[in-house]
């Protein structure tokens, strides 16, 4: 993995002003740390910081084809590099080096934008062909690598920035750090940020499996260039069509496509490592890579010592298991609340989940322990239906079935009135529904969270929150209504969850701070394009044995309890950003004071007051943790607006760490 960022004249020749490009790479040093690159001509200036795990000694970027007309910056791992070398060596092609970035230029050479259907792998690409003055900008199909972008007007120039984070623009001394309210509408409404929409004004985040593609010269205006095009989307059979046969047949593929996923993210000129929290997924792709490799691989564990929330005992037992010595890395409170503003700040949006705190020691923990590349279980409950919304929806879902009959929204606002919280109108819910293709049990639990806009936002902040729905950015599939209902809940999963938390406050935002590559054998093409191939049934039996043909996998190659080990909800312990005094951490209460929350201008202070004094007393329960869950939020968002929109808001250094 790398940090990539450049800027291109999108209507001519100018050269990029002097020393922009250089502080946008330094701002990503974190992301290649081992060397950087440069490509300078009329009109465009490309950068590359390197994380060097394949082709060691050669790999510097950016790299061209063989009469250096094509040119790339890159960053990723492709995983059939070998394979894929060899048949464009086998048509004439001439490699100089062993590093997989070199793929690119050839294949764009081969196949212009049919190269997608070549490209198997976790990707973020800008390529420039200066024989017609082309450009890509291109991101992974799961959303694993990040890309962002902005266009802007400059000594009377139309410029496109882009970068693997934000940070590098605003690096750039051309982009400005401005809150775009419909992104913290994203953040209020999904628990997520999954583009394209950022919370910075004018900054956009390309979508997974889309790209730009355009042309420099006169009249390339900044709407042509920045219109997002679609090689891969996230899709399913239609209902009646799903895959659904023998038992051993079904399990039997399933096992062969994951362990070679497994297989191919082995691949490095590094060593590889693995995380391991106990639970089926992380524990079977530990034991598939010490299959492949004949021996344990080292694997780390989070240990976070709160009542509940601690995966030490689990994740040692099955690392005895598999021969595994594992790391182990103690989180408490303290340091949990400590690393908060690191993670918003590695994030660049506030992050609601606080387990990311967890992840985030742990890939330091890794890169301590002088490794780049570290497996993790990530994505699998995602397209197997791991989380608890599956089984609370199969359970309660007869409410929704009466044709004209509100009577899952009765149920549902009967339930908020009763536990005190606000509700939504009937129009809104429906409106909901509409999008979504019917009921989803994704919507009743992160709408949960969504009642928080109207619980704190205030003012215009508030206005522009509720006067326009975060489902207008999402570009969601117009296949949606064929597919079965089921499915219709997983890919909210898929296109939400996964690229805009998962892979973000997560993944390769968490990794990357500390100078660490996560790979990710769930998102591999074959196992996703298999997965969404079958029926429901092979994702969730019943209504409690989820993951279903995974785990009937996982009996091949674990204990049978780790194999049906249920999920853990693993969360850091988030009363402590809400407590009043005693222990909470000083910057806290600064966010958290009626001045920082004026100053802000996103929040109603009277409402955040009284909320910390609720959440002060002993109490449990849904409404307690949406309760929970927006006073993280707030908190987040309050720290977020501190760090990168200089808001004076605390004693914390007002800069991005």
């Amino acid at each position: 993995m790398c940090g990539i960022a450049g800027m291109f004249d999108l209507s001519g020749h100018r050269p990029a002003p002097t020393g922009v490009v250089p502080a946008m790479a330094r701002a990503i040093v974190h992301r290649g740390p081992d060397e950087d690159g440069f490509l300078t001509r009329p009109g465009l200036e490309l950068a590359s910081r390197r994380l060097s795990i394949v082709g060691l000694a050669d790999g510097r970027q950016p790299i061209s084809n063989e009469d250096q007309t094509v040119w790339t910056v890159f960053n990723g791992e492709f995983y059939d590099y070998r394979e894929t070398k060899a048949q464009l060596e086998a048509k004439g092609h001439v490699f100089r080096t062993h590093t997989d970035t070199e793929l690119v230029p050839h294949l764009w050479e081969e196949h212009r934008e049919g190269m997608f259907d070549h490209l198997r792998g976790q990707f973020a690409i800008c390529l420039w062909d200066s024989r017609t003055r082309e450009v890509i900008l291109a991101r992974d199909r799961a959303g694993i690598c990040p890309l962002f972008y902005t266009t802007l007007r400059h000594d009377g120039t139309d410029w496109l920035l882009f970068a693997s984070e934000m940070k590098a623009l605003f690096a750039s001394g051309l982009v400005e750090a401005k809150a775009d309210l419909q992104g913290l509408n994203h953040v209020f409404t999904f628990f997520a940020m999954p583009g394209p929409t950022t919370v910075f004004a004018g900054v956009k985040c390309l979508a997974p499996g889309r790209y730009l593609h355009f042309k420099l010269g006169p009249g390339t205006t900044p709407e042509q260039a920045t219109q997002q095009k679609t090689y891969w989307r996230v899709t399913y059979p239609d209902r009646g069509q799903e895959h659904d046969g023998d038992e051993k047949q079904v399990v039997d593929r399933y096992e062969e496509l994951l362990f070679r996923a497994v297989q191919r993210r082995l691949q490095a000129d590094v060593p590889v490592v693995s995380y391991l929290s106990g639970g089926v997924d992380s524990s079977l792709v530990v034991a598939m890579a010490n299959k492949a490799l004949g021996r344990p691989i080292p694997t780390f564990t989070v240990s976070v010592k709160s009542k509940g929330l601690d995966e030490e005992s689990e994740a040692l037992q099955t690392a005895r298991h598999l021969g595994c010595s594992p790391v182990v890395v103690d989180c408490g409170r303290d340091q949990l609340r400590a690393g908060y503003p690191e993670l918003i700040a590695a994030a660049e949006f506030p992050v609601v989940d606080t387990s990311c705190l967890g992840l985030l020691h742990l890939a330091r923990s890794v890169h301590a322990h002088g490794y780049k590349v570290v497996l993790t279980g990530e994505g699998a409950d995602e397209w197997l239906a791991g989380y608890s919304w599956f089984k609370i929806h199969r359970l309660a879902g007869w409410t929704d079935r009466i044709p004209g009959v509100p009577l899952g929204y009765g149920l549902r606002r009967l339930f908020l009135k009763l536990s005190g919280q606000p509700a939504f109108p009937y129009s809104v819910y429906k409106a909901g529904q509409r999008v979504m293709g019917g009921p989803n049990g994704w919507f009743d639990l992160y709408g949960v969270m969504s009642l928080n806009k109207l619980r704190f936002f205030a003012g215009a902040a508030r206005d522009a929150v509720l006067n326009r729905s975060a489902w207008d950015d999402m570009e969601l599939s117009p296949d949606l209504p064929r597919w079965h209902p089921f499915h219709r809940q997983m890919y909210f999963g898929a296109r939400v969850m996964l690229p805009g938390h998962l892979l973000a406050s997560k993944g390769d935002r968490i990794t990357m701070h500390s100078s660490v590559e996560g790979r990710y054998a769930f998102l591999d093409e074959d196992v996703l394009a298999y997965t969404a191939t079958l029926h429901p049934r092979w994702k969730l039996r019943g209504l409690f044995r989820d993951k279903f043909v995974e785990r009937k996998a996982a009996e091949r190659w674990l204990p049978k309890e780790v194999a049906w080990r249920r999920k853990h909800m693993f969360r850091a312990p988030m009363d402590s950003w809400a407590r009043v005094g005693g222990e909470s951490a000083s910057w806290i209460d600064q966010v958290l004071s009626e001045d920082s929350l004026r100053k802000a201008g996103y929040f109603d202070p009277a409402a955040v007051a009284a909320a910390r004094e609720r959440v002060a007393k002993p109490g449990r329960g849904l409404a307690r943790t949406s309760l929970e869950m927006g006073l993280t939020a707030v908190t987040a968002t309050q720290l977020w607006h501190h760090l990168y929109l200089g808001g004076r808001l605390c004693d914390l250094p007002a800069a991005v760490l």
